[in-house]
């Protein structure tokens, strides 16, 4: 299949899908006339750097994801490489946590001396 068609599968601009190939996660063949070509692997490849992308994976992150599928696993996340990056990011989420637990008991306190007889919700 052509650019058009994997972008329009997997709900990627053609643009990205430039982008993920001039990063290394995708890799195109070329047609004899020059055109790029992909295959349904690809599809999957691309689905699953969209997904990673979309819970708020870097690109790079998803370099362990791909390259496990390359490999032949049924899922990217199958590979140690990859479970380490989920770990990484769980951590990161839960500091993330940490921080805006921190950052709503000030305002909240805030509130209540600015306001002592405002409701504070949550």
């Amino acid at each position: 299949m052509r650019i058009g068609e994997l972008a329009e599968r997997t709900g990627v601009s053609t643009r990205s899908l430039r982008y993920y190939e001039k990063n290394g996660l995708l890799h195109a063949r070329r047609a004899s006339n020059g055109y790029r070509t992909y295959t349904e692997d690809d599809v999957r490849l691309v689905s699953e750097i969209r997904a990673l992308l979309q819970i708020g994976f870097t690109l790079e992150e998803t370099r362990p994801f791909v390259d496990c599928l390359r490999r032949g696993h049924s899922s990217g996340g199958s590979c140690a490489e990859s479970v380490e990056v989920y770990e990484r990011k769980l951590s990161e989420i839960d500091q993330e946590i940490r921080v805006l637990l921190a950052r709503r008991a000030e305002v909240a306190a805030q509130l209540a001396q600015s306001c002592p007889g405002c409701f504070v919700r949550g």
